[in-house]
């Protein structure tokens, strides 16, 4: 199993920015709710921490506090580019020294932060807006898989 010491500190740091990333990318995609969707972001790890022991990689990520500094970005299409990104960088990094299933793992934490953090707010009378649904299909793209 992969763990935290297959990463340099900076490799790292990039694996960690994928889920957080993805979170913030959903959360900037439209207007209000902002409180609710960050506190989905964080209820994310909590429930992947709940399920402890299914990967060493999804366990030492989960463990990690997600931490985005949104204010180093000018604009919400800046903070989109960039994090996008992250989730390729992390999820290639994660290709790189992991299993196909930790891959594949990773893939659907990230998916699940993005998910979590649209369905949180209801937006334009839905509960997932087209702008967030488009922010979650570009996430998708960057991690090599489609779709929620």
């Amino acid at each position: 199993m992969t763990t935290k010491s297959a990463f340099s500190p900076q490799e790292w740091k990039a694996v960690l920015e994928g889920p957080s990333s993805a979170g913030m990318i959903v959360i900037t995609a439209a207007h209000g709710g902002t409180f609710r969707e960050t506190y989905a972001m964080s209820k994310a790890y909590v429930e992947a921490r709940a399920q402890h022991g299914e990967s060493e990689l999804l366990d030492e990520i989960t463990a990690a506090k997600p931490e985005t500094d949104h204010t180093k970005y000018h604009s919400v299409e800046e903070l989109r580019k960039n994090g996008l990104e992250h989730v390729r960088d992390g999820v290639a990094l994660v290709e790189s020294k992991a299993t196909a299933e930790e891959v594949a793992g990773y893939r659907r934490f990230v998916l699940a932060v993005a998910n979590k953090v649209a369905a949180a707010h209801k937006e334009e009378g839905q509960s997932v807006s087209p702008a967030e649904t488009d922010a979650i299909q570009a996430i998708a793209a960057a991690l090599g898989t489609t779709g929620s």
